[in-house]
């Protein structure tokens, strides 16, 4: 396969360089708005298409050339590593991850094992060297963060509200600590591993740790997020932090080692940026559902976004949560041209 030349746009960005256009990507790129995705789901399970690298490596690569963005993002699920360390999980069509042996007591929390990842999940690292064989933009990693992880785990499933989660939390402080330190440990495993096989950067989906509030956060998440930050840091490779319904916790985000941190549609980029101390690159925020709208509404949101992304070095254009499955292939290949040309002639 003949590459292109590499296109580091997105690095340059993650590291508050100067770019010669902003850099685009989208979370969920490779999914089921996709007719190409699919026709290969007729074919496989999504849980078989994580076990099978070529397959991976395919719907990772092709949403990069079907869109023309400047950066891949691994095709898996947060879930992937569970099984390992004795959680049985299944991804439900229309529902999302199921859990049969939720957490409900420190002593389930006992029993959770630890994660080998070149044991336990070879085929994630192989899918990760596959693709730096085959891209010509950088390739990200990445983990679902503890509270996310966890809100499953204790839930059994997704959650509107997450009190089981939060009853958990505040009832057992000592027991959730210990939650949080053993999928810490997991994380880092993880995602130093994609590293090492290849990953030029890793993204933490915080997905619903808006859910809690600033004290809340700082009192029983920060710390394992930390840790787990402090960690990765020494592996050199930018660090991308994300969460839903999460403006109030820029701060909080803020003060951990992270590179960049990801904002959804709630908050504005101007406003990002005026929050005490925000100095660090964003990426974002094009709420998702605008992607139904007319042309003309997409250019205009887009433009606001861009004009006030482009104001500071590092800004990585994003949604504001993943694309989903009624969106059209060309509107995000135009969404792509438009954020590259019109970047390229207002820089």
């Amino acid at each position: 396969m003949n590459k292109a030349p590499f296109n580091d746009q997105f690095l340059r960005a993650c590291r508050g360089e100067e770019t010669d256009h902003t850099p685009v990507w989208y979370m969920r790129q490779a999914g089921r708005y996709q007719a190409e995705y699919r026709k290969i789901r007729q074919k496989y399970s999504f849980h078989e298409m994580n076990l099978n690298p070529e397959v991976a490596a395919e719907v990772t690569r092709f949403a990069v050339e079907q869109l023309g963005v400047d950066s891949a993002i691994l095709f898996a699920d947060i879930m992937t590593p569970l099984p390992s360390i004795g959680v049985d999980v299944e991804i439900k069509s229309g529902i999302g991850p199921v859990i049969d042996n939720p957490i409900q007591s420190r002593s389930d929390v006992d029993r959770l094992g630890e994660l080998d990842p070149l044991k336990d999940v070879p085929y994630v690292m192989e899918t990760i060297k596959m693709l730096r064989e085959q891209l010509s933009v950088p390739l990200i990693g990445f983990s679902g963060a503890p509270f996310t992880v966890a809100s499953y785990m204790i839930e059994g499933g997704p959650s509107k509200n997450y009190h089981k989660t939060k009853a958990f939390m505040y009832t057992d402080p000592e027991g959730w600590h210990q939650l949080m330190n053993k999928l810490g440990d997991m994380t880092i495993a993880y995602l130093t591993a994609q590293v090492k096989a290849g990953a030029q950067a890793v993204q933490l989906f915080d997905s619903w740790v808006g859910a809690l509030n600033e004290a809340d956060y700082r009192t029983y998440i920060a710390p394992v997020m930390n840790r787990i930050f402090s960690s990765l840091k020494e592996l050199g490779v930018p660090l991308l932090m994300f969460g839903v319904g999460a403006s109030h916790l820029i701060q909080e985000w803020n003060k951990l080692p992270v590179d960049v941190i990801g904002i959804d549609w709630r908050i504005t980029i101007k406003k990002a940026r005026e929050v005490e101390g925000i100095t660090k690159p964003l990426m974002g925020n094009l709420e998702p559902a605008l992607l139904l709208a007319p042309w003309e509404v997409i250019e205009e949101r887009t433009k606001e976004i861009l004009d006030q992304g482009m104001q500071s070095p590092g800004f990585i254009f994003n949604l504001g949560h993943g694309v989903f499955p009624q969106v059209k292939v060309e509107t995000l290949q135009r969404l792509t041209s438009f954020v590259h040309d019109y970047t390229r002639k207002n820089s």
